[in-house]
């Protein structure tokens, strides 16, 4: 049985190579973005089954407005991508309230707007799988995208708490947790804040870091295939990485984490008042 999918941010990158995917299958899709009008060649090419809207996810009474259009348009809401969002660069110290306001209304409200949006026709039809397009960034972290990743892990803590409270009416939670690839977002659609002269040292270490690196970036139209196998699963995973790198980095991380805990344990009995015992 086909399905039909609300994605967000489907003017390039993972949004539309998903948008064009779940067409090609023969699905039917509701493509939001900013400005749709790279979604006209789309349009023209499949008028039955794809439906553009133009939607801020920033407001939320446009985005529980274009979950509606679309509801009334299919009938029924089957799988939700929260794909919409974009990279805040800069140390902590440099950013702007509005820089981080910001940052937090797209990729945090955004995402929670549409998702708040679709739960009840979700709800109602005892079935539905939302996607949150999370990052690696959202379960590490590096310096200059402090808030980047203040972004993500936000989405990840209120994405598994929605997990365990819609269980029981079949509905799924994913959360895809991309590494580098291909996409635009470091490019034109990431934001810089205004240098700080203090932090030009620290700053071109991390770029000079950066350039012997040299990490090779996935191909973001090779994620198509391993987006359907994730949407096809009969159990589908809470989060799942995207990419080559994440593992390595994600295990690196918590096994730091967790043999740092270990090692203050001891303060963490005295701060109960438990005996070290």
């Amino acid at each position: 049985m086909s399905r039909v999918w609300f994605i967000t941010g489907t003017s390039r990158g993972f949004g539309r190579e998903w948008t064009v995917a779940a067409l090609e299958r023969g699905d039917s899709v509701v493509a939001t973005a900013r400005n749709i009008d790279s979604l006209q060649e789309l349009t023209r090419q499949y008028p039955d089954r794809l439906f553009p809207i133009s939607l801020d996810v920033n407001s939320r009474e446009a985005s529980f407005e274009a979950v509606r259009q679309a509801h009334d348009r299919f009938g029924r809401l089957d799988i939700v991508i929260n794909n919409a969002g974009y990279g805040q660069f800069g140390f902590i110290e440099e950013l702007s309230e509005e820089e981080a306001r910001a940052q937090l209304e797209t990729n945090v409200f955004g995402a929670l707007w549409v998702t708040q949006a679709a739960l009840p026709f979700m709800r109602e039809q005892k079935s539905g799988h939302i996607l949150q397009v999370s990052s690696i960034g959202g379960i590490t972290a590096f310096p200059m995208i402090g808030m980047y990743h203040a972004s993500k892990w936000a989405l990840e803590g209120f994405s598994q708490a929605l997990a365990q409270e819609v269980e029981p009416f079949g509905i799924h939670v994913t959360l895809i947790e991309p590494g580098g690839f291909d996409t635009d977002w470091s490019g034109s659609s990431a934001r810089h804040a205004t240098p700080n002269p203090a932090y030009d040292e620290a700053r071109e270490k991390m770029m000079d870091a950066r350039r012997t690196r040299g990490a090779q970036p996935g191909d973001h139209t090779a994620t198509a295939g391993a987006l359907m196998k994730v949407i096809d699963a009969e159990k589908p995973p809470l989060r799942v990485f995207f990419g080559a790198a994440p593992l390595g980095l994600a295990t690196r991380d918590y096994e730091s984490r967790l043999a740092l805990w270990r090692d203050w344990q001891p303060v963490a009995l005295e701060a109960q008042g438990a005996s070290n015992d």
